[in-house]
């Protein structure tokens, strides 16, 4: 997998890419899938992180979909990159996962480290305005977790990569609706998605905007 940088983001961000190298594949110790799922069980989730009913929801998304290439923009510790991860590992592809922050990149990869996911998932630290308009296509998964205000600049970021077919995960969709009016118009123009909005766990009493690309 290439990524292109035309501005510098940081050493991790090119070093997140070697990782990927069959030679570092290799020496990567396995971890059984009991051994994973447990891990998950007991995740020290914080405040940031995607809640479990919605990150098992993401995980069967993007299984059911059978994605290869994905994008979630703001990792936090990297529970729901874990769970998209196992989808991705499952269906032969990659995730890839941008955080702004350097300690929630570190925390991201370790956990990554641990579940054996490590190569199934790339973590890039940067600004992901800057980042993402720098990534090679195509993809066909897409989860926004990050600046709310910023929704709409990110899908247009990815827009012309996006396969047909595409889906598109958007959080907070109605605790934080008047900070993404943009970004909930633009989806749900049935010209360029179907979307529906739908409550996935009860634990944050929000929900999740799932869009499927059409054009």
């Amino acid at each position: 997998m290439k990524l292109i940088f035309p501005y510098l983001v940081t050493l991790s961000s090119v070093l997140a890419v070697t990782l990927l190298s069959p030679a570092h594949a290799a020496d990567a110790p396995a971890v059984s899938e009991a051994a994973r799922e447990q891990f998950i069980r007991n995740f020290k989730r914080t405040i940031l992180n995607t809640t479990p009913g919605d990150a098992m929801l993401l995980r069967i998304l993007v299984q059911s979909s059978g994605a290869k290439r994905g994008v979630e923009v703001g990792s936090a510790t990297g529970y729901g990159a874990i769970q998209m991860g196992v989808g991705f590992e499952r269906n032969g592809g990659h995730l890839i996962t941008v955080d702004i922050d350097p300690e929630m990149v570190r925390a991201t990869r370790d956990n990554l480290r641990k579940t054996g996911l490590d190569q199934t998932v790339t973590v890039i630290e940067g600004d992901a305005l800057k980042v993402l308009p720098a990534l090679e296509g195509e993809f066909d998964f897409v989860f926004l977790d990050a600046v709310k205000r910023d929704y709409l600049q990110y899908l247009k970021a990815l827009e012309p990569k996006l396969k047909l077919g595409a889906l598109v995960v958007a959080d907070n969709v109605i605790q934080s609706a008047g900070q993404m009016r943009d970004y909930l118009d633009h989806v749900q123009d049935p010209a360029r998605y179907e979307t529906v909005i739908i409550r996935a766990s009860d634990e944050k009493g929000d929900g999740m905007a799932i869009s499927y690309k059409r054009r």
